[in-house]
């Protein structure tokens, strides 16, 4: 090998299908029996809190866009947090994703695909040896190249689209249209408050992914133009689709019944196409899962490739080297066999909660760190600058704290236990450091 540098060979196409298709999973077929429920079975404040979260999402990558430009580098958010504070919290941040996010994001998705297979096959006992092999078969094809894993992207992407197209028209054409969608807000004895709290946070499990696209920022070909396009489209066409299917939704079915089904997706495909359009439904659900899955691995591996250049883990030459095809291979096989490991559990929900909440602490400190630029950096040249500033950070600043804060609340054990698992790369940290020093 002549170099051991990630090729600059993405685009604005490829980008674009990494977010759409990272963010688009499980969370539009699962997440509305949650809402619903939540909701009290009305469908009001359901389709408020689409719209709310969909417009704090927006003004999320409107932000993290200017950081991406301004700091060009594979590895995402982890390199945002390093240069703004310092190598050690930067590691921390890298820490937790490549331990505790990712693979815990992958695994959970694994899982979910496993599932979805064994109610269309029948065969129970596949689902944690195929959930393991999805996580590795995955991590194989992505090892062929970065062109490859983008082009799985892409073809999954649309094929998932094309899905979920499919289920609106038919919604509409073949739905009665006689339910409400937007009254009443909720049903009675229903806290709004607390309702709406519950509500927002199923909701930004669906749009959870958006922020994995800037770890391709070091391969991509022009990053100051192509990705806050990237972001604010892919969020935007994301935002579109999930507004639109959960009309679609109501139109078939009322809200009192999509929250008592598990999979209200394939409730709606039985309701107007019968048994064989759950199976139909089913598979597209599979497809969807598939796509996420591979966004998450290909994202992933650039953040674990780019932690161990600070040659602060175990086999950091290894995991931060390429193969033959320029792909980061072995960060590839390390990240999903920790995610094979999780996948173990079989617990879809447990895996999910336990990712999200470290991570959000330093997607608040990427908020937090376009305000501290613009102030210890005035005169950094900005190709792309966030629009209303500082309105739209401060949106975002609030709905992380928001998550954090909710989460903490309804989940003490399992936020705790995600801290302490960040806090462990403090002495790892500090061992290697050491080495490195003398």
């Amino acid at each position: 090998m002549e170099n051991n540098q990630l090729q600059k060979n993405l685009g604005l196409g490829a980008a674009l299908s990494t977010l759409i298709g990272g963010v688009i999973g499980a969370g539009v077929f699962f997440k509305p029996q949650a809402i619903y429920t939540a909701t009290g079975g009305a469908p009001g404040l359901g389709m408020l809190g689409w719209v709310v979260a969909a417009l704090i999402t927006i003004a999320a990558g409107l932000t993290v866009a200017e950081l991406a430009v301004v700091i060009p580098k594979t590895g995402g958010m982890m390199m945002y947090i390093e240069e703004v504070y310092g190598k050690k919290i930067g590691f921390l941040s890298g820490w937790v994703q490549a331990l505790l996010f990712y693979p815990g994001m992958i695994a959970a998705l694994a899982v979910i695909f496993s599932e979805q297979f064994a109610v269309l096959s029948g065969m129970a006992a596949l689902k944690v040896p195929l959930a393991i092999v999805l996580i590795l078969l995955v991590a194989f094809l992505n090892s062929v190249g970065s062109k490859s894993g983008s082009i799985i992207q892409n073809i999954s992407t649309i094929c998932k689209l094309a899905v979920l197209i499919g289920l609106i028209i038919l919604g509409f054409v073949l739905g009665e249209g006689n339910n409400t969608v937007i009254t009443p807000m909720t049903g009675e004895g229903v806290n709004v408050a607390s309702a709406f709290g519950q509500i927002l946070l199923a909701i930004f499990f669906a749009f959870d992914g958006w922020m994995n696209v800037t770890a391709l920022a070091g391969e991509m070909k022009n990053p100051g133009k192509d990705l806050p396009k990237a972001i604010v489209g892919g969020i935007s066409v994301v935002a579109a689709v999930y507004l639109i299917i959960n009309v679609s939704y109501l139109w078939v079915a009322p809200a009192s019944e999509l929250a008592n089904s598990v999979s209200p997706a394939s409730l709606v495909a039985t309701r107007i196409l019968g048994p064989a359009g759950a199976k139909v439904i089913g598979i597209g659900m599979m497809v969807s899962v598939f796509g996420a899955t591979n966004a998450y691995l290909f994202t992933g591996s650039r953040v674990l490739y780019a932690l161990a250049q600070s040659k602060h883990l175990p086999l950091s030459e290894k995991i931060s080297s390429l193969n033959k095809n320029q792909s980061p291979a072995f960060a590839l096989l390390v990240l999903s066999l920790i995610a094979a490991v999780y996948a173990l559990s079989g617990q879809f929900n447990l895996l999910t909660d336990l990712a999200l909440f470290s991570v959000w602490i330093f997607i608040v400190l990427s908020f937090l760190a376009v305000i501290k630029l613009r102030k210890t950096q005035p005169n950094l040249v900005r190709s792309y600058k966030v629009p209303l500033y500082p309105i739209i950070p401060l949106v975002a600043i609030a709905s992380g704290l928001f998550v954090l804060g909710s989460q903490l609340f309804n989940a003490p054990l399992l936020a705790c236990g995600s801290i302490a698992i960040m806090l462990l790369g403090l002495p790892v940290y500090s061992i290697y450091e050491k080495k490195l020093s003398k």
